[in-house]
């Protein structure tokens, strides 16, 4: 069953507010050959949680010879159960890349790490607050470097985007859901010195707002989800439902042989959001273990795959809406209202895919308009075959095939079109 998560009508009025011209293509492809590294920024200081001071840094990826100066924002926020992990780890720094070279400004944070081992319920839970209140106060530096040093990394405060992998994804459902100071569980406690400042925190430039417009949630989870409550801010969220790490839905987190306390991963958050009425996005990535896409191109094209659109929904200020579908569909995200929703229609009942299921080839015909590319997903989210096209006729080779279920992906004007194939 395919869930189509609707924003209302008031929403999509504020968000076009925000919104920027993407007709250049940025954003949605590569327009620059690379990205130009900036390192160790410091964006803060505080102590951990033995009181020593600790700088906090991140690394700034912009687009080579870009001369736009009000881009869209995404900070990486990298895993490592709070103990361990770096801002220069292959699960952030190949996004970060990726998506400077789209148009985007893209930052790989580092936060406070370490907690008493072996961990206790109380030891977890300040770990993740502080490493959330570090990211607020990154989130509120890129905002006063705009309003009070000149913008000098050419960035739109409107659209900022938070995107986390594994501990990186707990913090930004933390920093984007735990927002008020009577959800903070009485474990944590928030007069010691590592702790102070509430929700904000003191890791840095004060006075400026941390909230964010959007989150993307790789293998994390949150303390609980009726933290979402009264909160419209929009998640993605992928996960592995063979995750031995980070529970996929709501169970019991370890580190390292200890186990700390409940949580609730990707599944549950999503059948929260769903209720709460929140923009979500939830790709189950069937027989998968833990953040796949740090050791795997074919998983990272996956991230991308879901990713884009996604962002493209919020920065561009269209009427998309994600299309996700449990267990498996690559399908991601297109507009459902006006002129847009009847070419799509209209595309999506004229394209002819013979025969089936199929043994040796199949064949896709659309008379109206050409076929521009096409690419191939298996049953795993893992993309196995792309190409280009541009003509209203192509043959699928089947020959080095598996049998089995395969998700068939066409653009067409723009559009995206999805098909289900069975090889015999």
């Amino acid at each position: 069953m395919k869930l189509f998560f609707l924003i209302p009508t008031f929403i999509l009025t504020v968000f076009s507010l925000h919104s920027q011209d993407c007709s250049s293509g940025r954003y949605s492809s590569d327009l620059f050959p690379g990205s130009d590294l900036t390192s160790d920024i410091q964006y803060g200081t505080n102590l951990d949680y033995e009181g020593n001071s600790v700088d906090l840094k991140l690394d700034l990826y912009q687009p080579t010879g870009d001369t736009e100066n009000e881009r869209a924002l995404i900070i990486f926020i990298h895993g490592g159960s709070f103990v361990q992990g770096s801002k220069t780890g292959n699960d952030v720094v190949p996004l970060a890349k990726f998506y400077a070279k789209k148009g985007y400004v893209t930052s790989s944070i580092s936060y406070r790490l370490g907690m008493t081992i072996p961990p206790t319920e109380k030891d977890a839970s300040e770990a993740v607050m502080r490493a959330t209140q570090d990211a607020r106060a990154a989130v509120r530096y890129f905002k006063k470097s705009v309003k009070d040093d000149g913008n000098p990394y050419g960035i739109d405060t409107t659209n900022i985007y938070l995107a986390g992998s594994s501990a990186g994804g707990f913090v930004a459902l933390h920093l984007a859901y735990l927002d008020e100071l009577n959800e903070v569980p009485s474990i944590i406690d928030l007069n010691d010195n590592s702790l102070s400042g509430g929700i904000e925190g003191n890791s840095g430039t004060p006075n400026h707002t941390s909230n964010v417009k959007a989150i993307v949630n790789i293998a994390g989870a949150i303390g609980d989800t009726t933290w979402m409550n009264n909160n419209s801010t929009p998640v993605l969220s992928l996960h592995g439902d063979q995750d031995e790490t980070v529970p996929f839905g709501s169970d019991m987190l370890s580190l390292l042989i200890f186990e700390i306390m409940e949580v609730d991963g990707s599944e549950s958050i999503h059948v929260k959001a769903e209720k709460e009425n929140i923009k979500n996005c939830f790709k189950a990535e069937y027989g998968v273990g833990h953040v796949p896409h740090s050791s795997s191109t074919e998983y990272l094209d996956t991230v991308t795959m879901y990713m884009t659109p996604f962002l493209l929904s919020e920065v561009c200020g269209t009427a998309e809406f994600c299309v996700c579908n449990t267990p498996v569909d690559p399908t991601t995200c297109h507009p459902k209202d006006g002129t847009a929703k009847l070419d799509y229609e209209n595309l999506n009942a004229n394209l002819m895919m013979y025969p089936n299921p199929a043994k040796d080839k199949v064949y896709f015909t659309l008379e109206k308009s050409p076929i521009h590319t096409i690419s191939v997903i298996d049953i795993k989210g893992r993309k196995i075959k792309q190409a280009k096209i541009a003509n209203h006729n192509t043959t699928l080779d089947l020959t080095n095939f598996d049998s089995g279920v395969y998700f068939v992906k066409l653009t067409v004007n723009e559009q995206v079109l999805t098909r289900k194939l069975v090889v015999q």
